[in-house]
């Protein structure tokens, strides 16, 4: 099936082809518990002799179909379904981490990645190194004989950094440092950071992989089957952070139309972006397929295009990036991304509040920066609405 393009493997991939009754698509095993033969099956499951079930938590077939699917689009061996993209992170870092380790982590994340990195972890007795990854000399710097994993995700949110993951690969595979990218806004359409040498690839599948704003989910998918094995039943199974069937199932559905999808809201972008170029209220703007942004050429040189998610700082601060936000008719405020509805948020006020105020500027964005994920929509409706919401504030 890895030979087939990326549309017939989001819709093919993963199954033998042979649904129940003959049924197009999938049934959903919507069932807590499996039943046995004899005590010899439940011997042979449980000692993984059989590939049958026995309970959810551990494994269902619709769960099962949905993560080799995903981990074909990502060109893993396997991968992990999670019941959120935060226990997809938090379980794999907790996975290749221990007492006394330390983890490296690019300066600008998502708030709840850099709230468990920051605080969670060293609850337990593992330190984090906040470095700027787009400075691999600042990395180089950062590493010691405690560092295991460096945890990245490019584009970054909310400012959109670009990491070149080739070139951390190397520099960690060196000192037997594990990778860990979170690809969630560049979605397997538009980036495969296994292929490019990562360790583990996660998701917020709740994002584009759904994209439809109806279920919230997490996957983490590597090429070390052994690997995603103890994930499964160590971790996951352990921390109890299941995915259920029927999310399952919507991811499954969802999955049929990622690439067409994320064509459209490319398109959408690339028009957006030149827009808020060209109006005088916006100070910046970021977005990857901008020729003069910083992480332009890695962008070209590791994506196969720039996603949907720009970030834009706009005159008058805090203050006004709120009234701009408020001011909208068609586009939604809202958390989260990757739906088929364009979302705009203020990420100082909303998913990157825990960062320290005063330190904005540090991490990489400050209060008057806004985010938008474009969607599915006509662009020129998208336009329309930032159009009479920035005229009615300046």
């Amino acid at each position: 099936m890895n030979d087939y393009g990326f549309n017939t493997r989001a819709i093919h991939g993963g199954s033998d082809g042979k649904n129940p009754d003959n049924a197009l698509n999938p049934p959903i095993f919507q069932t807590s518990t499996f039943v046995f033969d004899d005590i010899d099956h439940v011997e042979r499951t449980m000692s993984f002799e059989s590939d049958d079930y026995v309970y959810t938590r551990g494994n269902n077939p619709t769960l099962r179909l949905f993560e080799n699917r995903m981990a074909q689009l990502e060109y893993g061996k396997g991968a992990v379904a999670f019941s959120s993209g935060m226990a997809a992170i938090s379980s794999t870092l907790f996975s290749l981490l221990k007492l006394g380790d330390n983890v490296i982590i690019h300066r600008t994340l998502y708030g709840s990645s850099y709230t468990l990195a920051t605080q969670l972890l060293p609850r337990y007795g593992i330190g984090y190194k906040l470095v700027d990854l787009t400075h691999l000399e600042e990395l180089e710097e950062a590493i010691d004989q405690n560092t295991k994993v460096i945890y990245f995700e490019s584009p970054s949110n909310p400012d959109l950094s670009i990491i070149d993951i080739r070139e951390v690969v190397k520099r960690a595979k060196e000192e037997d440092i594990k990778v860990v990218v979170d690809n969630t806004f560049a979605s397997p359409y538009f980036q495969n950071p296994l292929i490019l040498g990562a360790d583990v690839v996660v998701h917020s599948a709740t994002k584009y992989i759904c994209g439809h704003g109806d279920v919230v989910g997490g996957v983490a998918i590597s090429m070390d089957e052994d690997y995603i094995h103890r994930l499964k039943f160590d971790y996951m199974c352990e921390f109890g952070g299941v995915m259920s069937p029927f999310d399952a199932w919507l991811l499954l559905r969802g999955l049929k139309t990622l690439g067409i999808r994320m064509k459209q809201h490319e398109s959408n972008a690339m028009v957006l972006a030149k827009y808020l170029q060209e109006n005088p209220r916006v100070r910046q703007v970021y977005y990857p397929g901008i020729e003069d942004f910083k992480g332009y050429d890695i962008a070209r040189k590791q994506m196969n295009g720039f996603g949907a998610i720009i970030s834009f700082e706009v005159e008058g601060g805090l203050e006004k990036a709120v009234k701009i936000v408020e001011g909208l008719q068609l586009i939604k405020l809202a958390v989260s991304l990757g739906d088929c509805e364009t979302l705009i948020e203020v990420p100082a006020a909303m998913t990157h509040r825990g960062y320290p105020v005063e330190q904005l500027e540090r991490f990489g964005f400050t209060e008057s920066m806004v985010r938008i994920s474009v969607g599915i929509e006509d662009v020129n409706d998208i336009i329309g609405d930032l159009d009479q919401t920035f005229r009615q504030v300046y």
